[in-house]
């Protein structure tokens, strides 16, 4: 084909709705570090949702540059649509055709690439469009393609599945991922509430055994009761469930029973052996059992048990950490137990790797405490645990760790002057301390100031807020 006529197609291919126009993978984001997130996404990792999955597949395959293997993992999509959805093929199968055409276009093959344009316009004409339809099925396949796929774009995916539900409001697959998407988003950020998302969910699909752990992690934040019944419900229902066992065991680890969460997550590390949120999750059980903070277990551990987790707890924690998502904490998590375990050189390798992540001044200001303990206690080292104690207390947050490293310089300075009335750092610290606490000082009168000023500023009455 010439230029003009390959360009055409290109605009034509623009049009669809599919994976290649969803901008699903963020520009700076390499192809290892969009399958990584794929692999270690908790949700959509059973078979419920198998043309999707492989529509997904043959996405990644492409951006890999392995077109062919693209190619068969469409083939099996199609299978799975008139498997599971023999009544609506065609408007099942747009999604999967548009992919095919973008495939083909990439491969240079054009006239294939232009065959699957004209079976989507076949099915598009229909409802007097060209190449895209307004279609529920169509909306909810982006939302879940966006749950699955995308970082921080919950609210997109949610939109889709609201747009679905405008069309058909009690359809059990929309109202689910709609519930999905909300509960996401009590996260990010934090003012959505998913509670009735998801009951009017598990009404539609009572049987949805991801739905009932979901509810239940969501109980258990609002402090209720209720969510071992329905963790115990979904195990039964569904006892080898991949999303199901990991958020099972998430509801276990935050109850406080290691040794159930523990087992749950071997079960799935069966089949997801490198999977990092599984071996995060296990690092950070094992790691709870030796810092005592299983409460079901109150005995003192011997030596060889406390060496025994702690090696449990190192061995997960690497596998997740060597993941290139990066986990929460992983890096100081490690740092600690290597640090315990008396390895003192890997333990000061992970605290100077989680000094370069980049962290919110509440957890910077808890590596500084951390690691000027560590410098303490560990390496005998006072000169560096006061440069990291006065370098968290410089972050304006005002926490208990804050409290804590104030209390440990005065208590060092203290002990220095108690030997040396003339100890030059002791009598620094104290000049910091004060010129801190005064800065503190100011800064709650002006804080004082400006709600005194707020508060003789003319206001909405209470009817007028109540409007809002």
């Amino acid at each position: 084909m010439s230029a003009p006529i390959e360009k055409s197609l290109e605009n034509r291919l623009q049009q669809l709705k599919c994976h290649f126009t969803w901008n699903l993978k963020e520009k700076e984001e390499t192809v290892d570090e969009f399958d990584n997130r794929l692999l270690n996404k908790v949700e959509f990792q059973n078979s419920e949702r198998n043309a999707t999955k492989y529509n997904i597949k043959a996405y990644v395959k492409h951006l890999r540059g392995e077109n062919e293997a693209a190619l068969k993992s469409l083939e099996d999509a199609e299978c799975f649509i008139q498997q599971q959805h023999p009544d609506q093929v065609e408007t099942r199968s747009l999604v999967t055709w548009g992919n095919y055409a973008w495939v083909y276009y990439h491969m240079g093959q054009l006239s294939k690439a232009q065959a699957y344009l004209d079976k989507v316009r076949g099915v598009c004409e229909k409802l007097s469009s060209p190449y895209r339809i307004e279609s529920p099925e169509l909306d909810c396949e982006e939302g879940w393609a966006l749950l699955k796929c995308t970082k921080n774009q919950n609210e997109r995916g949610k939109v889709c599945f609201e747009k679905a539900l405008e069309k058909d409001p009690k359809n059990p697959e929309f109202t689910s991922g709609w519930a999905i998407a909300s509960y996401r988003l009590d996260y990010w950020p934090a003012w959505q509430d998913s509670i009735g998302s998801l009951k009017q969910a598990i009404r539609l699909s009572p049987d949805h055994p991801y739905l009932k752990v979901l509810m239940a992690l969501k109980l258990e934040r609002m402090h209720e009761n209720q969510g071992q019944k329905l963790v115990k419900e979904a195990l039964r229902k569904s006892p080898c469930a991949t999303d199901v066992l990991l958020s099972a065991a998430k509801f276990y680890y935050k109850t406080h029973d290691m040794d159930r969460a523990i087992k749950l997550l071997n079960k799935a590390l069966v089949n997801r052996p490198y999977n990092a949120y599984v071996n995060y999750y296990i690092g950070c059980c094992y790691r709870s059992k030796v810092k005592k903070r299983d409460h079901r277990r109150e005995t003192v551990l011997s030596k060889n048990q406390k060496t025994f987790l702690t090696h449990e707890a190192i061995k997960h924690l690497r596998k997740a950490e060597e993941n290139k998502e990066m986990l929460k904490r992983s890096c100081s998590y490690l740092a600690g137990l290597y640090a315990m375990a008396n390895r003192y050189e890997e333990a000061d390798y992970y605290y100077q790797k989680e000094f370069k992540n980049v962290l919110s001044p509440g957890l910077k200001q808890l590596l500084h405490l951390q690691y000027g303990n560590f410098q303490l206690f560990q390496m005998k080292c006072e000169d560096k645990a006061i440069h990291h104690f006065m370098e968290g207390v410089k972050i304006r947050v005002e926490t208990d760790t804050k409290e804590q490293m104030i209390n440990k310089l005065h208590i060092i300075a203290l002990n220095r002057l108690s030997e040396n009335e003339f100890d030059s750092e002791a009598l620094y610290i104290l000049v910091f301390l004060r010129e801190l606490n005064e800065e503190d000082q100011q800064a709650a009168k002006e804080a004082e100031r400006v709600l005194d000023a707020e508060k003789a500023a003319p206001s909405a009455s209470l009817h007028e807020d109540g409007d809002q």
